[in-house]
């Protein structure tokens, strides 16, 4: 089993930055990619931004030049710096993993979602 948990989600202003943090634990033998999607109310859960495990990356156009995916590969840790945020930004954020487990199969992993407000 493995666990997603991620940390630093919150209020800002306009304008401001947030960083948001998503360790992964248990059973992992490696994981192929990493990222954040998220939620606002009565919309779908889009991507925001995803680092495979070679560090290429995917942003969405929305937050491309604004938001920087980053990850920490011998701490199984995804980071999301988000800058210059702006209203529409608001949303449930959610870490997302593919691990690969020691049988060789690959599963995906979700965590928990954290709240990203962002409001004057």
């Amino acid at each position: 089993q493995v666990q997603l948990v991620e940390s630093g989600g919150g209020l800002v202003q306009p304008g401001g930055s947030l960083r948001l943090s998503c360790a992964a634990s248990g059973s992992i033998f490696g994981i192929n990619a990493m990222g954040w999607y998220r939620q606002a109310p009565g919309k779908e859960r889009e991507l925001v931004a995803t680092m495979a495990s070679g560090h290429s990356t995917n942003y969405a156009d929305s937050v491309k030049g604004r938001f920087t995916i980053s990850r920490d590969n011998a701490k199984n840790t995804v980071y999301l710096q988000m800058n210059s945020l702006k209203p529409e930004d608001t949303a449930v954020y959610y870490c997302n993993a593919i691990v690969v487990a020691f049988s060789g199969l690959e599963y995906d992993y979700w965590g928990q979602g954290t709240q990203v407000t962002v409001s004057s």
